[in-house]
């Protein structure tokens, strides 16, 4: 038994499996006379159901974990270079892959059966922008052990000043025309990509009320689909005895019928009984006269 081996089979159980699970991978350590490896096991805590959701995603859909963790770099390179134009690009390409992993995330959970709602969806969205900006935080979900979701880091980490900026120059000397030229020429990079950041932050924003509102319509036009479905089966449930009602009219209808036949039948017979009697009858009244 290998801790790894055991951490990947229990974050990969529904929720409600967890606990059972992980209590009965205990007593088999301990059995076993590893102690250690018993506490270890014992030590790891039961996902929340976006924590989960999370894991499910990673676990489900494994070759979408390379290109987001690439996009996330890419993005953090080009906060740290300072390039306008890569970030706005990376940042569309951010917004539609999250949106992307996000509904296929929800659609996972509903076929595991763990429907989850716009909260949920939202802390997994989180924990997906917070995979983009944080590489530790990449790692953690790339793993597939979440144990709670992440928080989303507002805009990505302020660029170093060895890696973004220029050396500031001694306080006793002036600088040099060049100098000056090339700091109004960072500030000017620094300034767009700060407009750059928080654009996309709106846009961000934007794009995550449009998906709520989205997520809202969406089971609104679940529920009413539910309603619907229940008086299709109303209805079906009242056509069929509507059916059967009509067969045993027309059953009703048929036997009516031929007994009303019969009925005729025997009136007939009678009264050609009743003529043959008058006649003979009126036959003996004329014999006896005479």
């Amino acid at each position: 038994m290998e801790y790894d081996a055991v951490a990947d089979e229990l974050y990969a159980l529904r929720p409600e499996e967890f606990t059972a699970a992980r209590a009965s991978a205990v007593a088999a350590a301990r059995t076993a006379g590893d102690r250690d490896l018993a506490e270890r096991i014992g030590a790891l805590r039961k996902p929340s159901l976006a924590a989960w959701v999370g894991n499910l995603l990673v676990r489900s859909l494994p070759g979408e974990v390379d290109p987001l963790l690439r996009l996330g770099e890419g993005l953090r390179q080009a906060h740290h270079d300072l390039d306008g134009t890569q970030l706005r690009e990376l940042s569309r390409q951010q917004h539609a892959i999250v949106r992307a992993l996000s509904a296929q995330a929800r659609q996972l959970a509903a076929e595991a059966g763990h429907p989850i709602g716009d909260g949920v969806q939202r802390e997994v969205e989180n924990t997906l922008h917070a995979v983009l900006a944080d590489p530790e935080a990449a790692q953690a979900w790339a793993s597939g052990r979440l144990v709670k979701p992440m928080s989303a880091t507002v805009g990505f980490p302020a660029v170093g000043e060895s890696a973004g900026t220029q050396a500031r120059p001694p306080a006793t000397a002036a600088p040099s025309r060049p100098d000056r030229k090339a700091d109004g020429q960072q500030r000017k990079r620094v300034t767009q990509a700060r407009r750059d950041a928080e654009a996309a932050e709106r846009e961000l924003r934007a794009l995550r009320d449009e998906a709520g509102a989205a997520g809202r319509a969406a089971d609104e036009a679940k529920q009413q689909v539910d309603r619907l479905q229940r008086r299709v089966g109303e209805l079906t449930e009242e056509l069929d005895r509507t059916k059967g009602e009509h067969q045993q009219a027309r059953f009703a209808e048929r036997s009516a019928r031929e007994q009303a036949r019969t009925a005729d039948r025997r009136v007939r017979e009678a009264e050609r009984k009743a003529a043959t009697a008058a006649a003979q009858l009126e036959r003996l009244t004329s014999s006896s006269s005479t």
